[in-house]
């Protein structure tokens, strides 16, 4: 019984004398970590905020705000548990090695996401967009964390990786409102010049879709091989591209017809000689 006792109070001796030394590094540390998981949530917060005011993509602000929420609480934790007392070094180590393997695993996925990300914060291009990259013309139809999907316009659907989107060249045809149409048109060397730009002008004033500002475009731009060339620039509207662009095609050919202007083409002359 005596020996008991005597045990009992070399524990409680033990336990005074381990409150005492740890008890200020752990008062600190639950101090720490009550302030510290108060700063995450405002500064989580304000986070989602600001990316809501710049109008960041809507599916990409809780992802953002939960990753950033994540990645500070375990940093807090580590903080805290240093602050107690307890030897974080091989816990860092660990955590590190880990994060490696899975990136190495992960190289091409993260890519991807990395480039979703970039593409949905700085927004080159937007769902309904018409854009053509990595080979491909269409319209954006959507933006997801990993993949762009593109609809071309013969109704194909392509599956683009966002990492290869987001580090090549993106070129968007209808961000801006108005668009330059550019066309080459020749005729033959024994053709008027000046004959062959009223009928130019004459097709662009026929097409109302055509913008009066920035005036049309009508030069000599190319002395060819067997073609007197023209550069015909016209600007409209970006959804009337397509439209301008192939019926002025059609006119110049029906008005260049009537007036008697030649359009050169490739030819071959073949010389038959009678073998005696």
């Amino acid at each position: 019984m005596e020996e008991s006792l005597k045990q009992s109070s070399v524990y409680a001796e033990q336990a005074m004398e381990f409150i005492v030394d740890y008890a200020p590094n752990l008062i600190g540390g639950l101090i720490t970590l009550f302030i510290g998981l108060g700063v995450i949530r405002w500064m989580t917060n304000a986070l989602v905020k600001q990316l809501k005011k710049r109008e960041v993509e809507p599916t990409l602000i809780p992802f953002i705000g939960n990753l950033v929420n994540l990645s500070l609480k375990v940093l807090l934790i580590v903080s805290v548990a240093g602050i107690i007392g307890i030897q974080t070094t091989s816990f860092i180590a660990a955590l590190g090695a880990a994060g490696l393997a899975v990136g190495m695993a992960l190289q091409g996925s993260l890519a991807n996401f990395a480039g979703g990300v970039l593409i949905l914060v700085l927004r080159p291009f937007k769902v309904g967009s018409v854009i053509q990259a990595q080979g491909y013309t269409g319209t954006v139809e959507k933006i997801l964390t990993f993949v762009t999907v593109l609809k071309t316009f013969d109704n194909q659907v392509i599956y683009i990786p966002n990492g290869p989107l987001a580090g090549s060249a993106i070129q968007n045809l209808n961000q801006e409102e108005t668009r330059r149409v550019d066309m080459t048109f020749g005729i033959g060397y024994g053709d008027s010049i000046d004959e062959a730009k009223k009928a130019f002008k004459e097709v662009l004033d026929s097409i109302p879709q055509i913008l009066p500002e920035p005036k049309p475009m009508i030069v000599l731009s190319e002395l060819g091989d067997s073609s007197v060339n023209f550069a015909v620039r016209p600007w409209v509207k970006t959804e009337d591209y397509w439209d301008v662009y192939f019926e002025v095609h059609e006119k110049v050919k029906k008005v260049l017809d009537q007036k008697g202007i030649s359009i050169p083409f490739p030819q071959r002359d073949v010389h038959l000689h009678q073998v005696q």
